[in-house]
């Protein structure tokens, strides 16, 4: 079975499993993050003292440090999410390429937290497993970022994209809950997606 004939179901776990095995398999020689990241930069816009949140990858997850060091050189604020044992919404540290990381929960990579500076975000790029046509993600399965999300949009207004591989993307609809929340864009080295647009 591939990952584009999956049969349809409603249990995530196996695109999840699916997509995981997917993307250790993808060859990414075209996926270049550089690419992605100057794509980011003229979709989105982001504006010099805006804050954007981003996140350090792990393992083969699409490499977010080009576009966060294009971000602070822009003069943007980037800030780097923290979880927290008490809840699903995640905390914001704003970040510097000089700041230290150290290991949070899940092995979550975030500045030292010790004269930490909190922030809310104004644009937040999401971590991703796959996406579809009508910006539903699938994540990894905690619904950190959909409860954070859920949260910064019932406060204020946040724009949220996913950073991904152009092969991330699936020609399927992926099942889709009530808590789930939608990206606004995706942006990938091949392609800038933005559901914002109504057919």
């Amino acid at each position: 079975m591939t990952w584009q004939s999956i049969p349809m179901t409603t249990d995530k776990s196996i695109y999840r499993t699916e997509a995981m095995r997917h993307r250790e398999r993808m060859d990414i020689r075209q996926e270049d993050p550089d690419i992605a990241a100057d794509n980011f930069i003229n979709a989105i816009k982001p504006q010099a003292g805006q804050i954007v949140a981003g996140y350090w990858p792990k393992g083969r997850e699409f490499d977010t440090a080009p576009l966060l060091e294009k971000l602070l050189r822009l003069g943007c604020k980037v800030c780097l999410p923290v979880i927290k044992n008490d809840t699903r919404i995640l905390d914001f540290v704003i970040w510097s390429e000089d700041a230290p990381l150290v290991q949070g929960k899940y092995d979550v990579l975030h500045p030292a937290l010790e004269k930490a500076e909190y922030v809310t975000p104004e644009i937040l790029i999401v971590p991703l497993l796959a996406f579809d046509r009508r910006g539903n993600r699938l994540g990894y399965g905690g619904g950190y970022y959909d409860a954070t999300l859920e949260n910064l949009r019932e406060n204020g207004n946040v724009l949220a994209a996913g950073f991904a591989y152009s092969q991330q993307a699936v020609l399927f609809n992926l099942p889709s809950e009530a808590h789930d929340q939608k990206l606004d864009w995706v942006i990938t080295p091949q392609k800038i997606y933005d559901f914002t647009v109504q057919d």
